[in-house]
């Protein structure tokens, strides 16, 4: 196949499979196609949607439930969608938020489609199963995502085609590595895609061939219609796996997905796969590895059934780590760990984690986040770099630049900020960054009164980041205490301690491991505001205090460089090539 057609083949059959994942839907559950369209929507577009649903509906009614999930006003979507449960009859459309907020459903008109995502989202997957009955692309599509969570479930293998690593030509050689990533720059921006890239930068700086492919259709899952066949940024390539349509459930996607990468690494001819979390991506890199002849990597970047948990109100965390998914999704995730050639990890935590579930402490490799060498060599002091950005020079601010999302705990440090102006200190704060809790923290800023003085910026490019943290003179890492949090270490202290930046942080293993032992900050009682306010009081009077945190960090953040992380992934690649 040229080389052009490729390039109008690609864009092609991401706009074919756009229409038909779109078609699918509309035709399966409109209301579900609904729902799915306004959570990708842009927030500029959301919150006139939502004025405009919510404009002269009654208090309470449907439309002014809808109003209000559109506008990110979870709590009060939750009450909504609650009254109008008891009341009885709901619209499919209510019922569909309903299962988004965690709310229980209730009534006898609840579709079975409804009451079927219900169930699983709860993670009652045998019952999810039975309500959405026998026959239907709804039941299929769930009865095969509980088999791929079975022990020792593996995709089917072409014994024909496998074959031994290709030979290295000299002992100079260095390993090729094909990274099968979840998501990616440019279209995703998270932290996990932050971390991809900056690792796969580091690979390339020590020598290492690399490339990356993305999972099965995306971007087009995401949102975006047109797609090329690869994205370059800053010199790394993202490859885009994009069929004309999506097989009909998750085992065969899987097939789907491996039957993909495979005709890619027949181009690149991988010594190493290299995959992340979660364990979708784990059965595909082991299942083609084993094809190939080559070794995989597991890198685990958190505890993905913890991650599940934290997303649920507080006082129904005990009943979904009961639930069935749950204990599968543990089960499968350790299994595959232990499979693969080397599992690497983020921090110690997760590595002594990984040790009690049976993982073989020989294989595990740590590779931290890091920091980029050049910015421990900055030094702008945070008014002129507030001055920069077109903000006061004066006051004490703190922040983050992080995505916003409840387990970050940023409505604590919202309520620190009040508590230390009420107190007559002039303390200031920026939370950088998008997500699902944005809403929610602007009403809260709002209703404290603290218009001028809290900023959300909304997301900034990675580029711009910089800038934001040189601005603070604390940044904040306010943690909630979840089973995830105290595990999976964030990569936004890295950052602060390399600008020399002192951290607050919340007292949990994973913070800990990373800011009080080193010294390079205060640790505070996670969903304290008071401990919160107290340790922000103390630096804004102690200037002496602050610069020696910051030296302390960026001492620590020294020692953590993407150049010496980079070494150590060549290192591993070699032994297990």
């Amino acid at each position: 196949m040229s080389a052009r057609f490729e390039r109008l083949a690609t864009p092609a059959r991401s706009v074919v499979l756009a229409v038909g994942v779109a078609t699918r839907m509309a035709r399966e559950d409109p209301a579900l196609l609904v729902i799915q369209a306004a959570r990708r929507a842009p927030a500029s577009w959301r919150a006139p949607a939502a004025r405009a649903v919510a404009a002269r509906s009654r208090s309470g009614s449907s439309r002014d439930v809808v109003g209000r999930w559109l506008a990110g006003h979870d709590a009060d979507a939750r009450r909504g969608v609650s009254h109008l449960l008891g009341r009885g009859r709901v619209s499919s459309l209510v019922a569909e938020i309903a299962v988004l907020l965690d709310v229980p459903l209730t009534g006898d008109d609840i579709a079975s489609a409804t009451w079927a995502r219900a169930l699983r989202r709860r993670g009652d997957l045998s019952g999810a199963v039975a309500a959405a009955g026998s026959t239907g692309r709804l039941a299929g599509r769930l009865s095969s995502e509980l088999s791929t969570l079975q022990a020792g479930y593996d995709l089917p293998g072409r014994a024909s085609e496998r074959r031994r690593a290709r030979p290295r030509r000299s002992s100079t050689d260095v390993p090729t590595v094909l990274h099968l990533l979840t998501n990616s720059l440019p279209t995703t921006t998270s932290g996990y895609a932050v971390r991809s890239h900056a690792v796969l930068r580091a690979q390339a700086a020590a020598g290492l061939q690399v490339a990356a492919a993305t999972r099965l259709g995306y971007p087009v899952t995401v949102g975006r219609p047109v797609v090329r066949g690869s994205d370059l940024v800053d010199g790394v390539r993202y490859h885009r796996l994009v069929p004309w349509r999506l097989a009909a459930d998750p085992a065969a996607r899987l097939v789907q997905h491996r039957d993909a990468a495979r005709a890619l690494a027949a181009q690149l001819r991988p010594d190493v796969l290299h995959t992340t979390t979660d364990h979708l991506n784990a059965v595909v890199a082991r299942s083609l590895a084993r094809e190939l002849g080559i070794p995989w990597v597991y890198e685990v970047r958190g505890v993905l059934e913890d991650t599940w948990v934290a997303s649920f109100p507080t006082e129904q965390r005990a009943a979904v780590r009961a639930s069935e998914r749950y204990g599968l999704l543990r089960a499968r995730e350790t299994e595959l760990a232990r499979a693969a050639d080397r599992v690497v990890v983020l921090g110690s935590s997760v590595a002594d984690a990984l040790v009690a579930r049976g993982v073989d402490r020989g294989r595990i490799v740590l590779a931290p986040n890091a920091v980029d060498a050049q910015l421990l060599t900055r030094a702008v002091e945070p008014a002129a770099a507030r001055a920069a950005l077109g903000l006061p020079r004066e006051g004490f601010w703190v922040g983050t630049v992080s995505s916003l999302v409840g387990y970050e705990g940023l409505a604590t440090l919202i309520e620190a900020v009040a508590l230390e102006r009420a107190a007559g200190r002039d303390v200031r704060a920026a939370l950088v960054g998008d997500g699902v809790s944005r809403p929610e923290l602007e009403r809260l800023v709002a209703d404290r009164g603290l218009g001028e003085v809290v900023l959300l910026p909304g997301r900034v490019p990675p580029a711009e980041a910089t800038g934001w943290y040189e601005a603070l003179d604390v940044v904040a890492v306010p943690r909630l205490d979840t089973a995830v949090t105290r595990t999976v270490v964030p990569l936004k202290p890295m950052a602060a301690m390399a600008l020399g930046r002192p951290v607050v942080a919340s007292d949990l293993p994973a913070l800990a491991e990373i800011v009080g032992r080193p010294g390079a900050g205060l640790l505070t009682e996670p969903e304290s505001a008071r401990s919160l306010a107290d340790a922000l009081a103390l630096l804004a009077s102690d200037p002496a205090l602050r610069a020696s945190l910051g030296a302390a960090g960026r001492a620590f953040a020294s020692n953590r460089t993407w150049a010496a992380i980079g070494r150590g992934y060549r290192t591993m690649y070699e032994a297990v090539a």
